[in-house]
Order: C-alpha cells, then sequence, then structure tokens
C-alpha cells in the first residue's frame, strides 16, 4: 500500500492533467474515510466563475473514470466526488492569496507562529512565501505559507460581492432570493468568533 505521500503525488498525476485538459483548474484533492468506505474528492474550478455548475462536475467524473480504473492507485473501494469550492472556498495555491487579499480568512497554523494555532483574519500582502494576516485584536501577523495547514474563506457581504454570480442555464428551476446584504451584516456583527484572538 502507498504511503499517504506518495498516494498523493501519484493522484496528482492522475487528475490535474484532465482537469486542465477540460479547462478547468484543480483546487484540491482530498481521499476521506476508511478502507472499504472511502471518498475521493476533487474539487475543481472553472477559470472564469471560480465556480462549477453540475454540468461541469459530470463533466469531470466521467472524464476522470477510465484515467482512475486504469491507473487503480487506491487500495479500497472508493466513491469519485467532483464538486465545486463553494463561496467559503479553501485556499490550497500560493495564487489563492493573491487573489483573495482584503478578504478573512480561517487558518490552522502549524508549528504556530506567536503561540497561535488557529488565526482568523483579513488577508494582507503576500510576499514570496509569507503572507501577512490582519487580526482585529492584534494586528498585523506574518505567516510563512509553509505553515498553514488549512485555510477557508469567512462568508461576508464583501465575499459575496465579489464573487461572480454562476450561469444558471443548465439549471432545473431558479428562484430568486431576497437581499441579503443586511441580514448578513447583523449576524457578522453579533458573531463572537474565539479564533479571532
Amino acid at each position: 500500500m502507498q504511503q499517504p505521500a506518495d498516494l498523493a503525488t501519484t493522484l496528482n498525476a492522475i487528475i490535474a492533467p484532465v482537469v486542465a485538459e477540460l479547462g478547468y483548474d484543480l483546487v484540491r484533492i482530498q481521499l476521506t474515510g476508511k478502507p472499504g468506505d472511502m471518498t475521493l474528492q476533487v474539487m475543481a474550478e472553472d477559470r472564469d466563475t471560480g465556480q462549477l455548475t453540475l454540468g461541469q462536475c459530470a463533466e469531470i467524473s466521467r472524464a476522470l473514470d477510465l484515467p482512475l480504473e486504469e491507473a487503480d492507485p487506491i487500495d479500497s473501494e472508493y466513491a469519485l466526488e467532483v464538486s465545486s469550492p463553494g463561496i467559503d472556498r479553501p485556499l490550497t495555491r500560493t495564487a489563492d492569496w493573491d487573489r483573495w487579499a482584503g478578504h478573512e480568512v480561517r487558518v490552522k497554523i502549524d508549528p504556530p507562529v506567536d503561540g497561535r494555532a488557529r488565526a482568523h483574519g483579513v488577508i494582507g500582502a503576500r510576499n514570496d512565501d509569507r503572507v501577512t494576516l490582519t487580526i482585529k485584536s492584534v494586528g498585523d501577523i506574518v505567516l510563512p505559507l509553509a505553515a498553514i495547514t488549512a485555510a477557508k474563506l469567512v462568508l461576508t457581504p464583501a465575499l459575496l460581492k465579489a464573487t461572480r454570480p454562476l450561469d444558471a442555464s443548465d439549471a432545473d428551476e431558479t428562484i430568486e432570493l431576497p437581499d441579503i446584504d443586511s441580514d448578513v451584516e447583523g449576524d457578522s456583527a453579533n458573531d463572537n468568533d474565539s479564533t479571532e484572538d
């Protein structure tokens, strides 16, 4: 059985070229679960919208079936799941930090920086392999990208405005929703997130 790092490299070598050939960007590959009940999650995005429609997810899934079957890299039964990153997306690539500068993010840090294993702040400038986060109660901290083990954008009114709407042409039904800016702003004003400190 392959070691996790070797398996990650193998999966990336199989999946990344297929996703790129279809004209999408690979965001993350993640294998979860236990032997006999595993899920291989492939997260990708359309370069224009930053999201995927259901039709695009199905297209990627169909294109990956044969290469994954032929290579057979996972020593267990698994389900393939292709998904869009969503609005409050994970940040997995160096370029993500530049693209989403000015937005709020939650990060896990290992080894801890300044005694912090977690942080919640606004993404600032990236300088090579380091990024600045502005934390309300502390100010700026500089984190090595290599120390960030997980990062996810925080859903805010600013993030909603910055995210392009998806093309709904392949949807069965669309529903108009009321403007949620005031509701979201009210929620975030009452957000006492303990990860901020």
